[in-house]
């Protein structure tokens, strides 16, 4: 009897997308205005999945103060109005596309919590656009 737990948090990062081994004129081809050299930022949201059997003592699946602890711990005090490319040691050599950012938080998350848990990240980086991490 699986119960899926969900804690939505939000932080605001930016990001320049770039692989440094292509000319400027292919990444300005790839990634558009998300190359800018100067960088532009998202207002992120952020949906932490946990899938699990409830406690028989608690009837929780997971105490949400604890996950909701651990995301502003590893997470949020890491990308939160930070420059992803600069100031987040995951992303110098990682191009922190949405799909990588929810990789790299998931591998964050997932050495924090029992893997008796199934782990899931959802990352909004706009309104319309989000990814899901992993895919299944």
């Amino acid at each position: 009897m699986k119960v899926a737990v969900s804690r939505k948090e939000h932080f605001n990062a930016a990001h320049r997308l770039n692989n440094p081994d292509w000319s400027d004129e292919k990444n300005d081809q790839v990634f558009g205005k998300c190359n800018n050299p100067n960088y532009h930022g998202h207002n992120y949201e952020l949906i932490v999945t946990l899938i699990g059997e409830p406690d028989s003592n608690t009837g929780y699946v997971f105490d949400m103060k604890v996950l909701s602890d651990l995301i502003k711990e590893h997470i949020l005090k890491q990308f939160d109005h930070k420059n992803l490319n600069l100031d987040v040691a995951h992303f110098k050599t990682v191009n922190p596309t949405a799909e990588n950012i929810a990789i790299v938080i998931w591998k964050i998350l997932r050495q924090q919590i029992d893997t008796k848990y199934d782990l899931k990240i959802k990352l909004y980086e706009t309104e319309r656009n989000f990814v899901e991490y992993p895919a299944h």
